[in-house]
């Protein structure tokens, strides 16, 4: 059973919980994190998450994501993580955070704190099929078309994250 980091609004620990129950119903404030790899070429990795996922199965998203383990580093999460569910790892960079919080049909929420991490990787992706259905290096201005004319297909984190990853790190301007 792994608990979260429950947090207030100014990411403070205030306690942890069953991560079934923070994602029970409106959800209850957590720590999380979203890595974004890029290729050489700037194209961004993404997944398309597990069926096997009670929220959001089968949605794409960005490269990986998670909760950091009760005493974890937030950077030392996502560099786990990164490994555990895509198969490599790579030079990470937390880059801004946010909170949010979205509902999936009668299942359950996120109610998060999102800490945003970018990085670089040009070689081979394991992904882990128990986490990923399937990924792909994508075009950032094509992802960018397809997510405004196909929004239902994104998690709701990874279409927040990924306004300010364009908008604040890529430099290119919203239409």
């Amino acid at each position: 059973m792994e608990n979260l980091i429950l947090v207030n609004t100014n990411d403070n620990e205030i306690g942890t919980e069953e991560k079934l129950k923070c994602h029970m119903d409106k959800g209850k404030l957590h720590r999380s994190l979203s890595i974004f790899v890029f290729n050489k070429k700037g194209e961004l990795l993404l997944q398309r998450r597990s069926k096997e996922k009670r929220l959001w199965p089968l949605y794409w998203s960005n490269t990986c994501c998670t909760h950091p383990r009760n005493g974890e580093m937030v950077e030392k999460a996502a560099h786990r993580r990164l490994e555990e569910e895509m198969g490599f790892d790579c030079d990470l960079k937390e880059i801004f955070a946010f909170e949010y919080h979205a509902v999936y049909e009668n299942v359950g929420s996120e109610n998060e704190i999102d800490r945003v991490f970018l990085g670089q990787h040009d070689g081979r992706v394991f992904p882990n099929p128990k986490e990923v259905a399937e990924w792909k290096f994508v075009d950032i201005k094509k992802l960018k078309s397809d997510v405004k004319k196909n929004p239902q297909n994104y998690t709701p984190w990874f279409k927040i994250a990924l306004d300010g990853v364009i908008k604040n790190y890529l430099g290119l301007s919203q239409p």
